[in-house]
């Protein structure tokens, strides 16, 4: 067996553990990263890229629809086979050699295998022809592993070979019927995406639809879908399976069947940590790794576990962000320095998870960040929420012939700052990251009074709040 030590390894090669290594080598330790599948990670090819790519399509031909003049330009239906094609090119057709390139652009190693712990500081990495390598970390390992579906303990599911969201987001056929377990993120978007490239969608959600969303956020969802020909069923769940000559068959526990030819399964996920040897160091398998807000494991001086498998926030967003604090965290303890010397400024090198935006691609999208109403309530806050119907904004007029959309800000009353905003509506990511620096910024809102919004846009909507929280009596 061959073996070598580096100063940092990074174990998973996807955006989170990329970010890892990007810091580190830009800090100028050595930095060797190990991916047993391909670069790039779970975001590039199964999930974040290729789900939007599915998505967007429909999107774009309801805008076209929704504008006179466009609409009459419009004469044919959506192309599946199209769509299929452009999202392998986004996904580079499952290949990683630009990925890859970068790696080698930023100094950064790649060994190719599955990674294993066999003791403090110490990996093997077996590749696919079986030879192995050990490698030994001067400063630290980073654990950036990802996460995996779960599958419910339901009798028979596992026999009739349901779908995944890799399987959901790769697939090459599309299903004519499709059942759907689970309302949160993924299950909406695919149940969108499907029905909107010909599948007869059954969503299934025991307990609603974007659960933590605000409600008037979940029920246009729910309506989105129910326009879109998606049979949503709230409040009830499979509790057997079976495949039947042609489908699959699904018993509910209200006594209803659910026949189709696919079953995706997408009640939640949990990280990528059963198979790293973790019990050699002590660390229970199989469960998130608990971390400090440096995304260093407690006990461990040269041990972090950065996104997913830390259970904090399953964004990868977040996972980004988080890999940023922990490679500045990795360089500043290898060079004695305190970890809030970081070279991006005077701002700690810790992350900070109470402000997570997040964007669902529905029909209608949603985009939130911060608390919602009734999380800032539970917190203690006092509050005040202003809402605003988005058409009554100039800019929807120009954009759509038929604009709807809601948008809620939620306000510290004690200190004058927002605290969390949702936005519902057609594209309407797209204004989420001025809510986030406001948020993030702690921004008084005497100050957004001077931050004017371009006329005519959807975001004018931040002076229809203002107005309707009434000018603050101190202004900065």
């Amino acid at each position: 067996m061959d073996a070598r030590e580096v100063d940092v390894v990074v174990i998973g090669a996807g955006a989170v553990g990329e970010n890892v290594a990007d810091r580190t080598a830009q800090g100028g330790l050595s930095t060797l990263i190990v991916e047993a599948e391909l670069v790039g990670g779970e975001c590039s090819y199964w999930a974040c890229m290729p789900s939007k790519a599915l998505l967007r399509p429909a999107a774009a031909l309801r805008a076209a629809r929704a504008v006179a003049g466009a609409a009459e330009a419009v004469t044919g239906e959506l192309d599946p086979r199209a769509v299929l094609r452009r999202r392998d090119r986004i996904t580079h057709d499952h290949t990683d050699d630009s990925q890859v390139a970068w790696l080698e652009g930023a100094g950064i190693e790649l060994v190719r295998g599955h990674a294993r712990f066999v003791g403090p500081r110490r990996i093997v990495v077996t590749a696919s022809d079986g030879t192995t390598v050990e490698i030994e970390a001067r400063h630290a390992i980073a654990v950036c592993t990802g996460s995996v579906p779960v599958l419910p303990d339901i009798p028979g599911l596992a026999e009739i070979d349901p779908w995944t969201s890799r399987d959901a987001t790769s697939a090459s056929e599309i299903p004519s019927s499709l059942a759907v377990l689970g309302g949160g993120v993924v299950g909406c978007e695919l149940a969108t995406a499907y029905a909107s490239l010909g599948s007869r969608v059954t969503l299934l959600a025991r307990s609603g639809l974007l659960r933590g969303q605000e409600p008037f956020a979940r029920e246009a969802v729910e309506q989105g879908l129910a326009a879109a020909g998606v049979d949503v069923r709230i409040g009830t769940e499979p509790v057997s399976a079976h495949q039947a000559e042609k489908n699959a068959v699904l018993t509910l526990d209200d006594g209803g069947r659910v026949l189709a030819e696919r079953v995706l399964v997408a009640t939640g996920r949990t990280g990528r940590t059963g198979d790293l040897g973790l019990e050699a160091l002590g660390i229970a398998a199989e469960r998130r790794i608990e971390v400090d807000d440096t995304m260093q494991v407690p006990g461990f001086s040269w041990l972090y576990a950065v996104g997913d498998v830390n259970g904090r926030v399953l964004l990868t967003h977040q996972g980004k962000y988080q890999a940023r604090a922990a490679g500045d965290a990795i360089v500043a303890r290898a060079a004695g320095r305190p970890v809030d010397d970081a070279p991006w400024g005077t701002h700690v090198a810790t992350a900070d998870h109470r402000t997570v935006p997040q964007v669902t691609f529905t029909d209608p999208e949603v985009a939130s960040v911060g608390l919602t109403a009734e999380a800032a309530e539970s917190e203690g806050l006092r509050t005040r929420v202003l809402d605003y119907d988005l058409s009554w904004v100039a800019g929807a007029s120009v954009y759509s012939d038929d604009y709807r959309g809601q948008a809620r800000a939620v306000v510290d009353l004690d200190r004058e700052v927002l605290v969390g905003a949702t936005f519902v509506g057609p594209d309407v990511g797209e204004m989420l990251q001025a809510a986030t620096i406001a948020i993030a910024g702690e921004v008084p809102l005497a100050r957004l009074w001077h931050a004017v919004p371009a006329y005519p846009t959807v975001s004018e909507v931040w002076l229809r709040w203002l107005e309707e929280f009434g000018r603050p009596a101190t202004e900065g």
